[in-house]
Formats: structure tokens, sequence, C-alpha cells
């Protein structure tokens, strides 16, 4: 049962619904949660917000919150013990990826990123064609997927999206799934959002799309994805997933929001509600970044996929789009050559980014594969250009085109497995 109730009356142990107030009255990006500390609640009061909308089925009531000297504390509702259990259990699991989550290099994670995406892969799979077949969605079933990338990001910031990003093999519609969820994640942990958030940011990035699988005609895509259908049908697989995401009320807000507002643009350009500024959620302006990037770099069939690189400066060059501090946080995140983008080296080789350097990110490690200079391709060779004392550097991003090479998304793939020849990857 929804309640009204003033600002000094709100009690641990109750359960926020809503913020009758702007954003700027209150500090909080998600409004639905239960008071569970003295210091969350303090801020609450001190805010400007009107009032509050309490949930009773989800926590404690107002007269529950007050009880007279010799009565018995009220018990929570099954539901809001439900909702304690399901945090709980997201705290536990990244308290304990944390401890686990020692540095790994590029070649050691690869193996184990690829093994966590097909195992991604089957329980997407089974709840997307749930979703088509009109079934309620699971949404408890895909949340270990979400630790699982958290994890592997935790270990090696660039192995799963680079996986993403240079395999031939993975569709189109999971790809992007999981490589959104792991671009969530590492971002929400570049700004240090609580553990809670983080993994909740990675379940929004596994379902921003889950609408398309309700668009009519949603077994068979045009070209293989729905980006390419008529812009008007497109844009329904917002309010579609959104409204299906809502019959979980397990599911946070936060979640929720992502969902609703990736597509929203903080000049007010954007869909489905043509939101503004501090209209959007702090999750939905990263869920942007995130799911434009990886839109970039898929194409469409009107304009042929961008290389990472040029995905970055396409993104930095759309003034007013997108939140400024994040997509900078964002571009600290991927880099501004991420894995997988083609460059130009100093000695007129061409080579593709295979890792990062943690201490020098704009000399990342490259894999070297052909010579302007020669017009040939030479024999793949890394090359970490942190360590080639300035002989050595990124003149630009290439220009492939007329060098009789394999298309991009072949090459990218083949270069990869060259630099990894000897890491298990599906």
């Amino acid at each position: 049962m929804l309640k009204h109730i003033a600002v000094s009356d709100l009690e641990l142990g109750m359960f926020v619904h809503k913020f009758e107030g702007g954003w700027f009255d209150h500090p909080f990006w998600k409004a639905k949660f239960l008071v569970e500390d003295a210091d969350k609640l303090a801020t609450i009061k001190a805010s400007r917000l009107r009032g509050v909308v309490i949930d009773t089925s989800k926590g404690r009531d107002v007269a529950a919150a007050r009880p007279s000297a010799a009565s018995v504390p009220a018990r929570e509702p099954a539901s809001a013990n439900g909702a304690q259990r399901r945090i709980r259990s997201i705290k536990q699991r990244t308290a304990e990826q944390l401890k686990v989550a020692e540095p790994t290099s590029m070649a050691q994670e690869i193996g184990t990123a690829a093994a966590i995406a097909h195992q991604a892969r089957d329980k997407l799979g089974k709840t997307f064609i749930a979703a088509r077949l009109g079934k309620a969605l699971d949404v408890r079933k895909v949340e270990p997927v979400v630790s699982d990338i958290l994890a592997s990001v935790r270990r090696n910031p660039q192995a799963f999206s680079g996986l993403m990003r240079c395999k031939l093999k993975n569709e189109a519609i999971f790809r992007h799934a999981l490589s959104v969820s792991a671009l969530m994640v590492a971002l929400a942990d570049r700004m240090k959002l609580p553990a809670a958030d983080i993994h909740n940011c990675g379940l929004a990035g596994l379902l921003l799309d889950i609408g398309v699988n309700y668009l009519p005609g949603a077994g068979e895509p045009p070209m293989g994805d729905f980006r390419h259908a008529d812009e008007r049908i497109w844009q329904q697989h917002v309010m579609l997933g959104y409204r299906a995401l809502q019959n979980d009320s397990d599911l946070p807000q936060l979640v929720l929001d992502a969902c609703l507002m990736h597509h929203e643009r903080m000049d007010g350009r954007g869909y489905p509600q043509r939101c503004a500024g501090d209209q959007i959620p702090v999750v939905a302006r990263m869920a942007a970044i995130c799911d434009s990037f990886e839109f970039l770099l898929a194409g469409s069939d009107t304009a042929p996929g961008l290389d990472p690189a040029s995905a970055v400066e396409a993104l930095r060059a759309q003034s007013g789009a997108f939140d400024e501090d994040i997509l900078r946080l964002f571009v600290e995140v991927v880099g501004l050559y991420p894995v997988g983008a083609f460059v130009v080296l100093r000695s007129q080789k061409l080579a593709m980014v295979i890792d990062e350097d943690r201490r020098d990110p704009l000399r990342p490690v490259v894999q070297a594969f052909f010579s302007l200079a020669a017009g040939e391709r030479i024999l793949p060779h890394r090359i970490a250009l942190a360590e080639s004392n300035d002989n050595e550097r990124i003149e630009g991003i290439a220009d492939l085109s007329g060098l009789g090479l394999p298309s991009d998304d072949q090459l990218r793939e083949l270069v990869f497995l060259s630099a990894y020849r000897n890491a298990k990857h599906d």
C-alpha cells in the first residue's frame, strides 16, 4: 500500500517509493529503496523534499515505526525480507569478487572472459526466448552473469569488452548486451559507485534492449539487428521493455530508469519522453554513452561500423548530447585508442590495439601487421609503446581502404587471434 507522509515522519525500516520534489531537492539517483542506515535517513530529512511516498508492503508503516515501550517490534513483511535478501546477496557476491579480483594480464583473462561470454549467451538466450513467447521475465536467472562480468572487469578492465569487440561469432543482440553490461560496470567502478549500484548497472546493461523481443516480428530482425528496422518500430522497444520489467517488483528502480531513458539526451533530443538535463537519472546518462558507443561500433544498414577510436571521437563530437563529466570518465575507461582500434605508427606500420598500458593510457600495447612503406603485410608482432622510448608512437587512426586487406571485422578477429593464439576462446 502506498502512503504519502511528511519527510519528518520518515523512519528507519520504511520503504521509499517516491520522492516529492525536483532533482535538485535531494542527492539520490534512485527513488525506490529501503531506508536502512541513519546517515541516509538524516540526508533525506535535511533535503528540500515536499514529502515522501512510502510502500508499506515492502517496509514499515508510520504506526509500526513508533511502537510503545511495551509493544513487540513489528516483523517486516515477507516482500521486504525478500528485497533485503536480494540486496545482501548482491553485496556478498560483490565483496567476494573484491577479495579475489587480483589483477591479471590480458592474455590470462581472455580464456576466462570467453567462458563467461559462452555461459552468458546461453542464459540470455533463454531469457530472450521467454520474452518472445510472452512469458514473465525472471531477471534473477541472468543476475549471475553480471557477477561474472564484474569479476572479469575487475581482474582486467579490457579483456571482456575487447573479446566482444573482436570476435565475429558473437550474435549481434548478445554481443551488444554483454558489451554494454561490461562497459556499465567498468564505468560505475570508475565512478566509485556503491557495490550494489555497480552490480545493478551491469544488470541494466544486459536488459537495456529487452524490449526488442516484444517488437512486431521479433523473431526475424532485418539484417539480424532490430536497429535496422523502421525507426518508428525500433523506438517502441523502450516502452515495451520498460513495461515488461515493471512486472518484476524486486527489480531496482535504477535498472528501470536505465531501460526507460537510455535513448534520452541531455539536450532534449532523445526519446521516448524528450527529457533533458537533470530530468535524466545518472544511470540513464551512463547507459546512453555505453549503448551509443556499442551502436557506433556495430553500424547500421546506412553506415558501416566505426573503428573503436573513431567511435570515441564521434561521441565527443556530439556536443550537448551526453553528460560531459560521465563521458570524460568513459573515455578514461576505454581509452582514446580502445582495444580493437586500428592505428598508424610513427614507423609507418599499421597495428591494432590489443591491450592498455595502465601507466600510460595514450601508449597502449599494439599488434603490428602491415608496413605502409613496403606496401605489404608483415609478420604480426607485439609492440608495447610505453616501452619504446619515443622511438614508436601512435600517429593517428588508420585508413585501411585500398590495401587489399580483409574487412575490418575479419581483420580485427585475425589480428586478435594472432595476439592471443594460446588463449582458449569460443
